[in-house]
């Protein structure tokens, strides 16, 4: 196993125990108790990790969040459920917005079921996805190439900045489907970074139907840059039915939830 292969999947561990020990690490890799404390002092470095005494914890305080390929294996099902119930809202012939997220992913691969779509993202991991779809017209907003996402392993690559935010607003689609970190009933809609968020607006902005695909762990969550008021939306999907606030709060904001 590769160095990052190994803090990858330690990385996974911290995320569902929120903390490990350099001992039990070190015999379920065979490894040395040194090979680990390098591995978790990496993973502190980049802001993922807090050293302890014989271990780590998770650094929940990190406002640039896990790397893309760690978020998109995590919450699988609940994912593969919101693509299903996201892709059925969408009709052969429509035109799309896609946003850069691991969600996103799940959802064109449903998508990709459909017939004659018009899909417009800058996520360049969306744009390899339908690279040989045929009888689809696929359209990058271009701009500045960014990886986000963290450092510990592969990160999200996005287009972002004025020329994809003035990209995506000169266009007028049937749906946009945008997913975020964090839903609060109080401070709305969430995300990391700055850009991300930025090039979400626009896409709802430019859209007639707006739908927000998030999975329940996002719920009563903030993260670090609002993306948008609970007014910019006309669908939540998500993968199990809401508490009743967040029922009661839809039902008069007069969004149409999908579970």
């Amino acid at each position: 196993m590769l160095a990052i292969e190994r803090r990858n999947e330690i990385l996974e561990r911290l995320q569902k125990e929120k903390r490990v020990v350099v001992s039990e690490l070190s015999q379920l890799y065979q490894v040395t108790e040194e090979t680990i404390r390098r591995d978790l002092e990496k993973l502190e470095n980049d802001g993922l990790a807090i050293k302890s005494y014989g271990g780590a914890v998770l650094n929940e305080q990190n406002i640039f969040g896990l790397p893309f390929d760690i978020r998109k294996n995590q919450c699988v099902a609940e994912k593969q459920k919101i693509a299903a119930l996201a892709a059925g809202l969408v009709n052969d012939g429509d035109s799309v917005m896609l946003d850069v997220s691991s969600t996103a992913v799940y959802v064109v691969k449903e998508l990709k079921k459909k017939e004659k779509l018009t899909v417009i993202t800058n996520s360049v991991d969306i744009i390899v996805e339908l690279y040989d779809m045929p009888g689809w017209t696929v359209i990058s907003t271009g701009g500045t190439l960014v990886a986000t996402g963290g450092a510990a392993g592969a990160r999200s690559v996005a287009l972002g900045g004025p020329h994809t935010d003035e990209v995506l607003a000169s266009y007028h689609v049937d749906k946009a489907i945008v997913s975020c970190k964090g839903l609060d009933l109080e401070s709305g809609i969430t995300d990391y970074v700055e850009q991300d968020a930025s090039s979400k607006r626009m896409m709802l902005r430019a859209a007639r139907e707006r739908i927000l695909a998030a999975d329940y762990t996002k719920f009563d969550t903030t993260a670090f840059t609002k993306v948008a008021d609970w007014s910019a939306f006309t669908k939540v999907v998500t993968d199990r039915k809401p508490d009743g606030k967040w029922l009661d709060e839809f039902e008069r904001q007069r969004i149409e939830c999908v579970f």
